[in-house]
């Protein structure tokens, strides 16, 4: 009932766009045809809200590098052109919202990629579907993200999918029986991270020796890790952003505290390596990224990717790079620059080749993708075997 009465009040602006184009001989011919030399292909207009100041910062960099990677190439292919339109966020809800609602305004803008957190698309999210726009969500893992409404999709991997590979994996390893939990509790993101740790300890009979809880921009971990040492675990569970993570890891390692770690998908970037330097040691992930994967696709975007930015991408810049190339497909399937349409079309992707792998989107707008467990061994992610 929701469509069809936005597919009425999309009609009647028509009608009234018709009537008023008629009364002018200055209209613009905006169907996505080629128009006097202008670029070829379907014409589509994305808003992105991006993280892009502030201390989560190299998430947004990466994440829009990611997208602009893929727009500069799918232009030059010509069955789509796309205009990508960015608003800042700053990791902050009010302002993830504000940004949203100025893109939504535009009736030009056709969908939306972003926010960054999850945080942030718990208030974004059902903001989007309200008004009949597709949302994607490229890094937002947190549990029940595609179920806040039939327009919400992500294509980054739950943490109800990696954290308890990487769980398993770990504990296969080095025999673990004992665990001890730390996690920001001030965040939907690195809460929900918790909520699937602590339900994967219980259900592989994990004793859980401590659950300790820090806020974002918190610097002193000493009252939490003094007390998980005296506990002698096995193995740390942490859901942190990378900059609360590194931190944790430093301190840790400073304080005695050699037992491996197993971090959310926070924790899955350079950036933790950067700050925490040989403290980042030994922590384990789990994602649907691996840039040393000798696969062809991987590592030609690899090689463009560094070309272009000077470094190598990241889980954040290649699920942004896949995202952008998921609209696409959706926007050519369409076959129209139209909300509802991609929507639907969206919503019937299947086995699209992308850097991650194979992807298809669940009955909910999820991701179907299988995670690859990595650790950090001599300063870089490898595979945990």
């Amino acid at each position: 009932m929701r469509k069809l009465l936005k597919k009425s009040f999309v009609f009647i602006s028509v009608l009234l766009l018709v009537a008023l184009a008629a009364c002018s001989s200055n209209s613009t011919e905006t169907s996505g045809k080629d128009n006097g030399g202008q670029a070829k292909g379907l014409k589509a207009k994305i808003g992105v809200i991006s993280y892009l100041s502030g201390p989560g910062a190299a998430y947004g960099e990466a994440i829009t590098n990611g997208f602009k990677l893929a727009q500069k190439e799918i232009n030059k292919k010509g069955e789509v052109n796309i205009e990508l339109v960015t608003e800042d966020s700053a990791g902050k809800q009010e302002q993830a919202l504000t940004a949203a609602q100025k893109l939504m305004s535009d009736d030009d803008i056709v969908a939306l990629l972003g926010p960054t957190l999850s945080t942030e698309m718990n208030v974004v999210g059902p903001e989007a579907d309200l008004n009949g726009i597709p949302i994607m969500g490229t890094s937002t893992t947190a549990v029940g993200i595609p179920q806040i409404g039939d327009y919400v999709f992500r294509n980054s991997l739950p943490e109800s999918l990696a954290i308890p590979a990487s769980i398993k994996k770990a504990v296969d390893k080095f025999d673990v029986k004992k665990v001890a939990i730390l996690y920001g509790n001030d965040d939907v993101f690195t809460k929900s991270g918790f909520d699937t740790m602590k339900k994967e300890a219980e259900k592989m009979g994990l004793e859980v020796l401590a659950i300790e809880t820090f806020q974002k921009g918190q610097s002193d971990y000493n009252a939490q890790l003094t007390k998980i040492k005296g506990l002698k675990p096995d193995l740390i569970l942490c859901s942190a952003l990378y900059n609360e993570g590194a931190v944790i890891m430093d301190q840790a390692r400073k304080m005695g505290i050699d037992v491996p770690f197993v971090g959310g998908n926070g924790f899955n970037s350079p950036q933790v390596i950067d700050i925490a330097g040989k403290a980042s040691e030994g922590l384990i992930v789990a994602t649907p990224w691996f840039g040393e994967k000798e696969d062809p696709k991987v590592q030609d975007f690899v090689k463009k990717y560094e070309a272009e930015y000077g470094k190598k991408p990241d889980q954040f810049a290649a699920q942004a790079y896949d995202a952008l190339y998921i609209m696409a497909e959706a926007l050519k399937n369409a076959g129209e620059a139209d909300r509802d349409e991609l929507r639907d079309a969206l919503a019937e992707i299947k086995d699209l080749d992308g850097v991650l792998g194979k992807f298809s989107f669940d009955k909910d707008g999820d991701v179907v993708m299988d995670p690859t467990v990595l650790i950090i061994k001599d300063g870089k992610f490898q595979l945990f075997e």
